[in-house]
């Protein structure tokens, strides 16, 4: 286990950042998160053979849509929606884990483990970012008898007031309709949700996904811009270099039923999206499909290219994808469920894309620049709701709020490491 820093934190948003295929919430968020829960206790990173057996493991995330004009988190309603969940669960949640890496999402988990004492989990729903929730479901929407709990907190308070839902059904329609109230609630809303036992998700979790970003993230801050960037994109992940020139746009981004939706060009090769970039097709015929990572680098910055700044045109970037299967594989990943709706969606192929050879841990991430840190232990898991202390102070730390407030701007090595991967779990 290791206490996760500021530095940490800063390297989660700029690995995150990459990993998060566009997507993955935004970077603004997720620095003020990061520096939040590394300022008020540090939180805790476990791997997935450092927890107890019979550890209940909860996945907490946002969901929306990244472009989204008028949408609102505060801390604290991160923290509430996990509350929440313990209090209908009915299980002692041990470790919080995220859905999928992102600007953003890569610190999900952070401020519930300063506040609440939960570990975070080195582990994820998928290794990049998705539009859908049954593709960071673990695989659940297929587990025989499995009841999907999921909480959602928030929204924004000036147009709907603070919102709270409990959600207990099948797992794909409570995913369906909590897209439907964030874009009720302004277009982004706090979740945690499906407790499950350690198990399922050692058998079916994206493993060292966390500290792949961190590896990254590092990689990226002693780089610096330009092809430096690029190279550092390459040696962690092993990515190929697609193509490169100025970002063109075909379809405009547009914002519908919680989605953001376009198509852009660079070079030769056309890339469709729906929150996360999905695909690469060429002269030739398609190039990559999502499991694949696809990743945009803005050479001026260096570093991972937003959907929502993607929507301007114009930016000198270079395509590059890292094939399935040579980073972690999670089962939701390669759900056929979340696949086919993909295709419903967006009208192209996945599911004939898809490697039948795919296997979840197969290619779980194991870094070898971490060492063990002395942790203190945290405290158990408590009911801060009413107190003064952590919650108050997450309370006076305001929200994320787009719109009328501004949205949050995507601002702006070469001794690169190279990613280590085997068949084991990580540490």
């Amino acid at each position: 286990m290791r206490e996760l820093t500021p530095d940490d934190a800063r390297h989660a948003v700029l690995g995150g950042g990459v990993l998060a295929c566009g997507g993955g919430g935004w970077k603004h968020h997720g620095e003020l998160m990061g520096s939040l829960a590394t300022s008020l206790e540090h939180p805790v990173l476990a791997g997935i053979d450092e927890l107890p057996d019979d550890t209940w493991v909860a996945t907490v995330t946002a969901i929306g849509a990244p472009a989204a004009k008028h949408w609102e988190i505060r801390p604290v309603d991160y923290v509430h929606a996990l509350q929440e969940l313990v209090k209908v669960a009915g299980v002692p949640i041990g470790a919080v884990m995220t859905a999928q890496n992102g600007y953003s999402t890569t610190l999900n988990g952070w401020i519930q483990s300063s506040v609440l004492g939960v570990k975070v989990l080195d582990t994820a729903g998928d290794v990049r970012a998705h539009p859908t929730g049954k593709l960071g479901g673990l695989g659940l929407g297929e587990r025989p008898g499995y009841e999907s709990i999921q909480v959602v907190s928030g929204g924004n308070r000036a147009l709907h007031g603070h919102f709270l839902s409990i959600n207990k059904g099948n797992l794909n329609t409570v995913d369906n309709v909590l897209r439907d109230i964030s874009v009720r609630t302004g277009g982004f809303i706090a979740s945690a949700r499906n407790p499950v036992e350690l198990d399922w998700v050692k058998a079916n979790g994206a493993h060292g996904s966390i500290s792949l970003a961190l590896d990254l993230g590092s990689d990226l801050a002693a780089a610096g811009p330009g092809n430096a960037a690029v190279e550092a994109v390459r040696g962690r992940l092993g990515a190929e270099v697609i193509d490169a020139g100025p970002l063109r746009l075909e379809k405009r981004t547009r914002t519908v039923g919680g989605w953001d939706r376009g198509t852009f060009r660079i070079g030769d090769h056309t890339v469709p999206y729906l929150n996360e970039f999905m695909a690469v097709d060429g002269p030739s015929g398609r190039v990559a499909t999502y499991p694949d990572t696809i990743v945009v680098i803005d050479k001026a910055t260096g570093e991972g290219l937003a959907v929502k700044d993607a929507g301007r045109g114009g930016q000198d970037v270079v395509l590059l994808v890292a094939k399935a299967g040579t980073l972690p594989v999670s089962s939701s990943s390669i759900d056929r469920a979340g696949l086919v709706e993909c295709e419903q969606i967006m009208g192209i192929g996945f599911l004939e894309y898809l490697d039948a050879g795919l296997r979840p841990g197969a290619a779980a991430y194991q870094s070898l620049l971490v060492e063990p840190a002395l942790l203190v232990e945290p405290a158990p898991l408590v009911e801060l709701v009413g107190t003064t202390g952590p919650v108050s102070t997450l309370r006076d730390a305001g929200s994320f709020l787009a719109g009328s407030s501004g949205e949050p701007g995507s601002t702006s090595g070469s001794a690169v490491g190279t990613a280590r991967r085997a068949g084991g779990r990580s540490r």
